[in-house]
């Protein structure tokens, strides 16, 4: 398969797209109002001590004093850091340390921060200076835990200082993509460590990669066919970071000088407006309905248009079997993380439920996000879950609507008429008034002076008043006033 990456800057906001065969895959967009500072490294200054807290505030430079409590003070003695430290026996007002964020600033509340530092690649997070090798618990299968134990052990010098801890990404990886993210770990701490003693406090010492370099070391692998750019500052700092990095990466990266956004090469703008919505169509004739909410995500199957060429148990296998690829696209593009429950088709034979199962395990094995499908409930719903890697798409694009509340659902111009209706009544027998002004959308008004005219005349026969409509395009279609006059 043919899979390409391109990156779209503009001052604002980067986007970087993953395409397989010309089709979108995935997206992530950064913008600058929404940077993250988790994961950020500063070399700060403690501005108080906090007795009463166990706690001190730092200064990084932030527009808030940040937040370390004394359990994440790493001590020089591993003996002491088990046993619990006063707070003044660690820290000293005045005091300069190498802290990094945990927590973002929320409300009136600075960040939350830690002398523990970590520092993730792909597959791996180095602990600095804390020898020893951890595996993520995600990978559940003992021999595969052994065998990536086994592969670091013997990647790493005996004497090694620092820790590794094996992230769910590297399940059946190799050993030279264990030693590509050692070098690169090893690298990175090395410049942290000389920015560190080069710096005065109250500085940022290291940042996440941004969104152009990180798409490089996250999503690029060495299959990748080209990796195209349309910003010549990105492209410098995207070369600059292969050389020393990655460099068999360095080939396939090349500026995008096209007279057309790079975006619409692929139309892939489009595909991101379809990916917003709920229905999902397939090329049978077939459909998908996505629902998003706190709790979970739903998705239910449809055959829709699709009538088949045989018997109906064959159109539901066929239309089943593309469903379970083209979800497998939309878990990834729209990037739904959490409980996900999935409603396929229902299907007769056992056959072709193993192998709607078994095609859909095949589409979900190139998802870098760590996936498990729990099993088929007695109500025939596949049960999966995916790991929150970021902000679902729909999150980062979009917030609640103004009209409906984020209900996703607005109310019938009928349902409005006959609000409209007991507003009447209900001023008819409060209030006195010469005339009522009903002011509502268009779809309203015209319900009102159609199939509802006899209702009207009814009442405006009940009130002894005349009622004057007036019709309101700015108005929202379940937005109504009636105005005495």
């Amino acid at each position: 398969m043919k899979e390409e990456i391109l990156i779209n800057s503009t001052p604002r906001e980067v986007r970087a797209a993953v395409l397989r065969d010309g089709v979108l895959q995935e997206l992530i967009v950064e913008r600058v109002s929404r940077r993250s500072l988790v994961g950020n490294i500063y070399k700060g200054k403690v501005s108080r001590v906090l007795p009463g807290m166990q706690a001190a505030f730092i200064d990084v430079g932030l527009e808030r004093t940040a937040f370390l409590h004394a359990s994440d003070v790493r001590q020089a003695d591993a003996d002491d850091e088990a046993a619990a430290a006063d707070i003044r026996q660690l820290l000293r007002e005045g005091d300069q340390l190498l802290v990094q964020v945990l927590k973002e600033p929320l409300g009136t509340k600075g960040a939350r921060l830690t002398t523990f530092i970590t520092i993730p690649s792909r597959h791996l997070v180095l602990a600095p200076e804390r020898p020893g090798i951890g595996i993520s618990s995600r990978i559940e299968d003992a021999a595969e835990r052994d065998r990536l134990r086994d592969t670091l052990s013997e990647l790493l010098p005996a004497d090694s200082p620092h820790g590794y801890i094996v992230r769910t990404a590297a399940e059946g990886v190799g050993a030279d993509a264990l030693q590509a993210d050692v070098e690169f770990l090893d690298k990175l701490w090395r410049r942290i460590r000389r920015n560190d003693a080069g710096s005065s406090a109250v500085t940022k010492i290291h940042a996440d990669l941004p969104l152009a370099v990180r798409a490089l070391r996250d999503l690029a692998h060495h299959e990748i066919e080209r990796v195209r750019v349309d910003s010549d500052s990105c492209l410098q700092s995207m070369r600059e970071f292969a050389a020393e990095f990655m460099p068999q990466l360095n080939s396939v990266i090349e500026l995008y000088e096209g007279r057309r956004p790079i975006f619409d090469l692929y139309a892939i703008d489009d595909e991101v407006d379809k990916a917003l919505g709920r229905k999902v169509s397939l090329k049978s004739g077939g459909y998908l309905i996505i629902e998003q909410t706190e709790a979970m995500t739903t998705i239910d199957v449809n055959t829709g248009a699709y009538v088949g060429h045989s018997n109906l148990e064959e159109t539901i296998f066929r239309t089943n079997l593309e469903a379970a690829a083209a979800i497998a696209r939309q878990l990834r593009l729209r990037n739904l993380g959490g409980i996900i429950i999935i409603d396929f088709i229902d299907m007769q034979s056992a056959n072709h439920r193993q192998q709607v199962m078994d095609a859909f395990e095949t589409a979900l094995a190139s998802d870098h996000a760590r996936n498990h499908i729990s099993h088929v409930s007695p109500l025939g719903l596949v049960e999966m879950t995916r790991k929150r890697t970021r902000e679902s798409l729909e999150h980062v694009l979009c917030e609640p609507c103004a009209v409906c509340n984020g209900r996703g659902h607005i109310k019938t111009p009928e349902t409005v008429c006959y609000e409209i209706f007991r507003e009447i009544l209900r001023q008819h027998r409060q209030f006195p008034f010469g005339e009522l002004v009903i002011l509502a959308h268009d779809d309203v008004i015209e319900l009102l002076l159609d199939e509802e005219s006899g209702s009207l005349a009814e009442l405006e026969e009940l009130t002894g008043r005349p009622l004057r409509l007036q019709a309101q395009n700015m108005y929202s279609h379940d937005t109504f006033e009636v105005v005495p006059m």
